[in-house]
């Protein structure tokens, strides 16, 4: 299979990590994600569980980002994220580590009911966080695709699966290619 779905699905998430735009992702880019996916969840500015959720996109990015990099690293260029996330997608061990811990990571915040899984509203409302634009019929479509029990909620491991599958897969079906609520073919 064709790398080209791979480095599209990359380069779509470069974009929306560079929160500021300035074509780098940085610390701050960590706290803007956190700010936004609060203020989408209903939080606060300066609440406490403000400060959790940006905590949260901090500690992805010392754990995830950083830690694939040169020490001293302050900022991650696209060509390094395109890189660095091609080889962790040729890794399946490494994929699974740390695709895995982000996962981990984002259900913490998208489970605003605690109930150990995600259901189609939690789902909109987290990912509008990172993706601005997104409506909520192209959120609810990519949810289906995601579902793949069809039970109407994201279970831990249908949530890893997703961002594994998107980070990862170069299967054009792959299901996890839906994670941004973007068609695979509109990237």
């Amino acid at each position: 299979m064709s790398d080209d779905l791979l480095i599209a699905k990359i380069n779509h998430g470069f974009d929306h990590l560079d929160a500021d735009g300035d074509g780098l992702i940085t610390e701050q880019d960590h706290v803007l994600m956190g700010h936004s996916v609060a203020r989408s969840l209903g939080h606060q500015q300066g609440s406490e569980a403000e400060a959790v959720i940006v905590r949260a996109y901090l500690a992805i990015w010392k754990d995830l980002h950083l830690s694939r990099l040169p020490a001293g690293t302050r900022v991650v260029t696209r060509e390094q994220f395109l890189r660095t996330a091609g080889s962790v997608a040729d890794d399946p061990a490494a994929a699974l580590a740390c695709y895995g811990a982000l996962a981990t990571a984002f259900l913490a915040v998208a489970d605003s009911d605690r109930s150990g899984t995600v259901d189609a509203g939690e789902f909109f409302v987290f990912q509008r966080g990172h993706f601005a634009g997104l409506s909520r019929d192209d959120s609810d479509a990519a949810f289906r695709r995601l579902d793949l029990d069809g039970d109407g909620v994201l279970s831990a491991e249908e949530f890893r699966s997703a961002i594994v599958e998107y980070w990862t897969s170069r299967d054009p079906r792959s299901p996890g290619n839906w994670w941004t609520g973007t068609a695979p073919s509109e990237l």
